[in-house]
């Protein structure tokens, strides 16, 4: 893994699923207009980003105290989070409402934190583990904050929750949340400079979603790529030269290089290696945001997963050419592209059918047994086509531009329709048609991986181990 650029110092965060939130928020504001807790079991998807893999509400009648400003709650509560996260080593944030709207901790809420840290640093084994307090106020918001082993206060600069619109309470230098700027101004791009992307598979798409991340404002970009660069990549990868295809450069290297050309204040993460490696598992958990743009089923459901595991906002691209028969030979039957968004607890790609475990085998075969199955022209841009260069940067350009317009829909809404209609979008160029599913157009299964973070094993996948070598 390399580093470039600009160094951004790594602030801590919290991320929860849609429906932890909603959970929180319908028991801490039951009605009564009195302060009610529960309690987030987290796990960690990096050394600063932790997500929330359980909520325990404490039971309202079991409180001592319920006031509009003050609350006291049993000890036995805080008892049974500890016995789960001691099971996977994970922190726990005590988490109380303020009916009055105050999102600011009050001194009343210090000299709780004083008591009860001490009890649960007491049971932790792991002297890294770090435990924390939040408060929500009526309108969702949440400010959070960790502590050490010394009670020192770490704060939490930004909770994320990924849902139909992606909602984010940043801290401000002051006290405060900065507030979501209108989509498109300069305020949309300073707010920007707090996001983490991971873009997995900088090619043709890839590259092209690189591009405007960077030059949109991100504040880091992280970029997992196993290829190299050839002359038959330089007719659709943008800011790739012919020297680059003559000495074999790493893909992930050229695209990082050009972006401080215009870019000064930008921190640049790289690996050059497969999505599949418990390395890039946890470089991509530290993003907090997903792109995937890859052309593999495997690569597929590595990000699925992943996106699952660390509670990050998934956005699949992906482009074909389908072709027909006619007289004369193969024509063009279709231009096609799609763009899906996966919210942490939806419906995830392999519910929606991009890929399956026939379709995963069957590549598997391709790469390690292709004489076992039926000849065919190899898969590629173009079906039915064998075309190791086919001039598709047209198409990746509208493809790659619609995945990040449906990033900065969610993330700035400017729509006259609501996010949720559009889980999935696919266009047909030939046909000049574009259509949109909404989430409840797909069956959802249960999802064992949702806020997994670095619980072992890893993405629920045995094969990788904690040493990092495929078993």
């Amino acid at each position: 893994m390399s580093s470039s650029t600009h160094h951004q110092q790594q602030l801590y965060k919290l991320a929860l699923s849609e429906a932890h939130h909603a959970q929180l928020r319908e028991h801490l504001f039951p009605g009564d207009g009195l302060e009610a807790a529960a309690i987030m079991v987290c796990a960690q998807s990096s050394t600063h980003r932790y997500v929330v893999n359980q909520i325990l509400p404490v039971d309202h009648n079991s409180c001592r105290v319920r006031a509009p400003d003050r609350l006291s709650w049993p000890g036995t509560a805080i008892e049974d989070a500890i016995d789960l996260a001691e099971a996977n080593s994970l922190s726990i944030i005590l988490i109380h409402s303020h009916p009055g709207g105050t999102l600011e901790f009050s001194p009343l809420d210090d000299n709780s934190d004083y008591e009860a840290m001490p009890a649960l640093f007491e049971a932790s084994e792991r002297s890294s583990i770090l435990h924390g307090s939040a408060i929500m106020t009526p309108n969702g918001a949440i400010h959070a904050r960790l502590y050490n082993r010394q009670l020192a206060i770490i704060p939490i600069s930004a909770v994320h929750c990924a849902g139909d619109d992606l909602l984010t309470w940043q801290r401000t230098g002051h006290a405060g949340v900065m507030p979501t700027p209108m989509a498109f101004s300069a305020q949309m791009g300073r707010h920007l400079k707090h996001l983490t992307a991971c873009i997995v598979g900088v090619s043709g798409t890839g590259s092209i979603v690189v591009e405007q991340l960077a030059r949109l404002g991100f504040g880091r970009l992280i970029l997992i790529d196993f290829d190299d660069i050839e002359f038959k990549n330089l007719n659709r990868i943008i800011n790739t030269t012919l020297e680059d295809a003559r000495h074999g450069i790493a893909k992930v290297e050229r695209i990082a290089s050009v972006i401080p050309l215009y870019r000064d204040d930008i921190e640049v993460l790289t690996l050059k290696g497969s999505i599949v490696s418990r390395e890039a598992i946890e470089l991509a958990g530290q993003a907090d945001v997903l792109f995937c743009c890859v052309d593999s089923f495997e690569g597929r459901q590595l990000c699925d997963r992943i996106a699952a595991a660390f509670l990050q906002p998934l956005f699949d691209v992906a482009v074909t050419i389908p072709t027909r028969q006619t007289d004369s030979g193969p024509a063009i039957g279709e231009v096609c592209g799609r763009v899906d968004y996966v919210k942490p607890g939806g419906s995830t790609l392999a519910d929606r059918g991009v890929y399956c475990p026939e379709s995963l085998h069957r590549e598997y075969l391709q790469q390690v047994a292709p004489a076992e199955l039926d000849a065919q022209v190899a898969e590629g841009y173009i079906k039915g086509i064998s075309d190791e260069a086919p001039s598709v940067i047209s198409l990746n350009m509208r493809a790659a531009s619609d995945c990040v317009m449906e990033f900065i829909a969610r993330a700035y809404p400017f729509r006259q329709e609501l996010n949720r209609e559009r889980a999935r979008t696919t266009f047909s160029i030939a046909a000049g048609e574009e259509e949109f599913m909404s989430e409840t157009s797909f069956k959802r299964a249960p999802n064992p991986y949702l806020g997994r973070g670095l619980i072992e094993p890893l993405l629920g996948m045995p094969r990788f181990n904690t040493s990092g070598v495929r078993v």
